[in-house]
Parts: structure tokens; C-alpha cells; sequence
């Protein structure tokens, strides 16, 4: 009878969706890695295995003809193929608020790709970032990391 080895490693993450170091078991099994289980939440009555990336900033004017906002699409435009291309399992969600004046991108990708992506900067955000800061009208330029899973 063939015997299979089976080991947990143990690998601790920090990051910026996490305040608290924890720890996530990786079962390995004749030497190859399986994917990571899902992280648990809220004393395990969630969990999440896609991490977000949200840039949001605040623009001017109405949002049917905004100088600002209409910027800020373009900037999108020039930007999308490269934020779509950090992860194969990317998912972008623009979402715009008329009434709050609120623009935001939204990058989701799976947790294990989300540690590579974090060590590049979250490229190209810096460059993003810089281009719609320069936009007359556009202010409160910020980012966040969450968790973002459909339920």
C-alpha cells in the first residue's frame, strides 16, 4: 500500500487588508503546493479568497457634463488594458456617484495573486494616480484595500 505525505506549512501575511498578522494553512502534497483556503472573518462566519484595490477621488461639476470627470475617463481609457493585465482572475468595476461626486476604480484579484501584485506597487497605480491628481477640479485622491467577494 502507496502512502501519501501530507504536511501543512504555515505561511504568515501582513498586509494592508489585515491589521493583525495571521495565518493561513497550505496543504502540501507530494511536494507540490494546493491552493490557500480561503481566510476566515468574523470569528468564521466569513471568509474571502479576492482581494480589492479601490482608487477613488472626488471630481467637480454635474455628472452629465463634467470637465473633471470626463478627464478622469480618459485617464481610465489609457490605464485599463494595464489594470486588467495584473492578474488573469482580474475583475474592474468603475463606479461613479452623481450626487456624492464620487469616482472610484475598483481591481479585485484572487488572494494569491494579490501579494505579487501588492510587491509591484500596485503598478500602475503610482502613474494613475499622479494623472488624475493633475486634473483641474479632481481632489481627495485616495486608496484602500478591501476585501471584495460576491455573495
Amino acid at each position: 500500500m502507496k502512502k501519501s505525505v501530507v504536511s501543512i506549512i504555515f505561511t504568515s501575511t501582513v498586509s494592508a487588508f489585515s491589521p493583525v498578522t495571521f495565518i493561513r494553512p497550505m496543504a502540501v502534497v507530494s511536494n507540490s503546493a494546493i491552493q490557500a483556503e480561503p481566510v476566515p472573518l468574523a470569528n468564521g462566519s466569513m471568509s474571502f479568497d479576492r482581494v480589492c484595490r479601490e482608487w477613488r477621488c472626488k471630481y467637480t461639476g454635474n455628472k452629465s457634463d463634467s470637465k473633471s470627470l470626463e478627464a478622469i475617463s480618459k485617464v481610465v481609457d489609457e490605464y485599463l488594458p494595464q489594470i486588467k493585465s495584473v492578474s488573469e482572475g482580474a475583475t474592474v468595476n468603475r463606479l461613479v456617484c452623481g450626487s456624492c461626486l464620487d469616482f472610484k476604480i475598483m481591481t479585485t484579484v484572487p488572494l494569491d495573486d494579490f501579494g505579487p501584485w501588492e510587491g509591484k506597487g500596485f503598478a500602475p497605480e503610482e502613474e494613475f494616480l499622479k494623472k488624475i491628481k493633475a486634473i483641474e477640479g479632481v481632489s481627495q485622491v485616495e486608496t484602500q484595500t478591501i476585501t471584495n467577494m460576491e455573495i
